[in-house]
């Protein structure tokens, strides 16, 4: 790899290390708000413990999918899903905010990262497919295993990403079992929202 590439490639890497200090409006089972890069982490891994059951699925375009799906909140933040509108338009926002962030990488390399996420956004392959509903589950995931605050709005969570989880029967076998977490913690907390 000559010199120019290896400089760029560790800008980008320095400039995605803020991803570990971006917070999400979910919170850790220790009760403290969850980063973006956690969010991602587990997100990988629930992709490659699955990736076995999903046939026909090529698992490292899976997992690199789910590297790169919040990738753009490097520079702009998390917009918690139950604060978007269609007016603030967070795809657009994200696009532009990789294009940036991926600015110093090697043109392939660039293209690469950016057309991954493209298909992400536009779920245009099974594992993008896939990837949209196990991030909808690993977000539900932590939400009915964090420490939330006592206002917690668990009813959002019911009606959230039902249409990406929906997309494979494991999906959506997965998400019934943390529906039922989500009802459970729902009643303990006397919101019985």
């Amino acid at each position: 790899m000559p010199g120019d590439r290896i400089l760029g490639a560790l800008r980008f890497l320095k400039e995605a290390e803020r991803l570990k200090s971006t917070l999400r409006s979910g919170y850790t089972s220790t009760g403290r708000p969850e980063s973006v890069a956690e969010h991602t982490w587990r997100l990988c891994l629930m992709a490659l413990v699955l990736a076995d059951e999903f046939e026909g699925i090529d698992a490292l375009r899976l997992i690199k999918l789910c590297i790169v799906h919040d990738l753009g909140e490097a520079l702009s933040g998390d917009i918690p899903a139950v604060m978007q509108t269609d007016a603030m338009n967070k795809s657009a926002r994200e696009r532009a905010d990789l294009e940036e962030l991926t600015e110093a990488l090697d043109p392939a390399k660039r293209m690469e990262i950016l057309s991954l996420w493209e298909e992400y956004e536009a779920a245009a392959t099974p594992e993008a497919v896939l990837a949209k509903g196990l991030d909808k589950l690993e977000t539900i995931l932590q939400h009915v295993q964090g420490q939330n605050p006592a206002d917690f709005d668990y009813a959002f969570n019911l009606g959230y990403g039902q249409k990406q989880t929906s997309a494979h029967p494991l999906l959506a076998e997965i998400r019934a079992l943390l529906d039922k977490e989500t009802r459970a913690r729902a009643e303990a907390s006397g919101s019985g929202r």
